[in-house]
């Protein structure tokens, strides 16, 4: 299965339902969604901010290709917004799919009128400054709310959370995800029409 092969599937899916096949990539319940409605599927680029630089995010900003997922570890900096609405217009521009921060961002109603993804732990008024530092790094390996995550991992987020993973690890169960996807109205019509539990549940593994 191509990279492509894999996307588009992952595009189908329900991400809720991976979760019944895997058990690690799972980004922390503290980052959540920004711009409700939101969903992600995306390869990571990723950017490591050693200090409050707005400098530095744009330069991650200019990496971007169409697809990508910007994903931006804080080190820990849960004080500084480095994403407000020119910065999520810009990664629109890009063609991003969304952005992932490990941190706060600001300008909340720009970015939900603006509508391209978001999440973060929250937001604030304290924004980065023009440090122009070289300590930051972009395309390195990062960590997202505890979640390693390197450059070209595949990024899928939506209002239930967010999952980072490379494409090898979700390969292996993106088929019966999707089966199980397909099997969950048969499930739902079953309990509708008032079979006993015990006879659907029974054979609902792999559904919520």
């Amino acid at each position: 299965m191509t990279d492509n092969d894999l996307i588009a599937k992952l595009r189908e899916v329900s991400f809720a339902t991976l979760g019944h096949f895997l058990e690690r990539g799972f980004v922390s319940h503290e980052i959540r969604a920004m711009v409700p409605g939101g969903r992600i599927v995306g390869r990571a680029v990723t950017l490591r901010l050693a200090q409050p630089d707005a400098i530095a995010v744009n330069r991650a900003l200019v990496s971007l290709q169409p697809g990508d997922a910007l994903v931006i570890d804080m080190a820990g900096d849960h004080a500084h917004a480095c994403v407000g609405a020119v910065t999520q217009f810009a990664a629109r521009c890009a063609g991003a799919a969304g952005i992932i921060v490990d941190g706060v961002v600001t300008d909340i109603n720009e970015l939900r009128a603006c509508q391209l993804p978001v999440f973060a732990r929250g937001t604030t008024q304290l924004t980065t400054k023009l440090i122009a530092s070289a300590a930051s790094q972009v395309n390195v390996a990062v960590n997202c709310a505890g979640v390693t995550v390197n450059p070209g991992d595949l990024v899928l987020a939506d209002d239930n959370g967010v999952l980072i993973l490379p494409a090898g690890e979700l390969a292996t169960v993106i088929d019966k995800a999707l089966h199980a996807d397909l099997t969950e109205p048969d499930l739902l019509a079953r309990l509708r029409d008032g079979e006993p539990l015990y006879e659907v549940l029974i054979t609902s593994t792999g559904n919520d």
